[in-house]
């Protein structure tokens, strides 16, 4: 039944917004206003690294759809039981339903062709974009609060969100229930997982493509637990929603993938540290030079120490050299 709580989370009572003649989907103004924000840091992230900032509007134009068109492909694939019967429906974007996973996918892919095309270093452009995303996506959940979906199961916390009764029924629960934000979470969530990524990328020194690749393992380890809340339909494989299985499976890739690329690099891959040049010396040290690997500790052959001084030994002159002294002389010449 309905407790008595000391707050809550009221629901948005709209969900479209009227300009003039003109009437917006919160749901999709809430996903502009990600986009705008993704690429306006990512601009920036872009030029601090003495990149031409409107490379990243260029990519944009492309990734942005795709990424759209990925999401919504994911999410039909995904709970098709929904659409099953009204198959019109799975065009209505602007009713919501975009799977993260396939946006971030088929978004990357597209992304990715562009920079290529335009002769930019693709790796280094997923690290830049790689905290862009998830503000951008944090930004995009508000979507769902104005839809009033997505909503995890029911709570007495303080914070327990309210949705409108035929919500409320539709779930099957009392008028007056309250539940999870489970949007709020995975925002919250999103927001922190930038922050960590910005001050992970100042403190530590990490190879190319290893930001984005934290980025998809933050991303998956926050999407499992946010996922196992919320009661909404949805496909399941062996009583387990096909979220929580693809962010399994993302997590433990993901974490393969940075595991092998931190602990199985070659030393000249190895990030450099501030103010020094990774280097190795291979040949063999002549003239009193140090052999010296990349982290700068002396080989085998120096830390033994240097070869004990041998006496020196005047060199011959060249005559001598030339001439045969007389005890070397054959036996059959007589002395001079």
């Amino acid at each position: 039944m309905v407790q008595t709580l000391f707050g809550s989370i009221p629901s948005p009572s709209f969900n479209t917004l009227s300009l003039g003649p003109f009437e917006f989907r919160m749901y999709g103004l809430s996903i502009a206003l990600g986009v705008i924000a993704a690429i306006w840091i990512s601009s920036k992230r872009w030029e601090a690294r003495g990149g031409d900032p409107s490379d990243i509007g260029a990519i944009a134009i492309w990734a942005v759809p795709a990424g759209v068109i990925g999401a919504r492909l994911y999410h039909v694939a995904t709970d098709w039981k929904t659409y099953d019967g009204h198959w019109i429906d799975a065009v209505k974007i602007w009713n919501g339903g975009l799977g993260i996973p396939g946006g971030i996918a088929l978004g990357v892919i597209v992304g990715a062709i562009v920079a290529k095309r335009r002769g930019l270093d693709v790796v280094a452009l997923m690290d830049v974009v790689a905290p862009a995303l998830p503000v951008a996506q944090a930004i995009g959940r508000l979507g769902n609060w104005f839809n009033q979906e997505l909503f995890g199961r029911p709570t007495t916390l303080p914070w327990g969100l309210e949705v409108s009764p035929d919500k409320v029924f539709a779930a099957g629960y009392p008028t007056g229930t309250l539940f999870h934000p489970t949007f709020l979470y995975e925002a919250l969530w999103n927001l922190a997982l930038a922050g960590f990524l910005v001050l992970i990328e100042r403190k530590k020194k990490l190879y190319p493509g290893e930001l984005f690749t934290l980025y998809v393992l933050g991303y998956a380890i926050g999407r499992l637990w946010v996922e196992s809340l919320r009661i909404d339909p949805a496909s399941e494989i062996y009583g387990v929603r096909i979220n929580i299985w693809m962010a399994i499976i993302v997590a433990l890739v993901t974490l393969i993938v940075f595991s092998t690329r931190r602990y199985r690099s070659h030393p000249h891959d190895a990030p450099a540290t501030d103010g020094s040049v990774s280097m190795a010396v291979d040949a063999a040290a002549t003239d009193g030079s140090v052999s010296t690997a990349a982290d700068g500790t002396p080989s085998e052959s120096d830390a033994a120490g240097p070869e004990p001084d041998e006496p020196d030994v005047p060199a011959a002159p060249a005559s001598a050299a030339a001439d045969p002294q007389p005890d070397e002389r054959p036996s059959g010449d007589p002395p001079p």
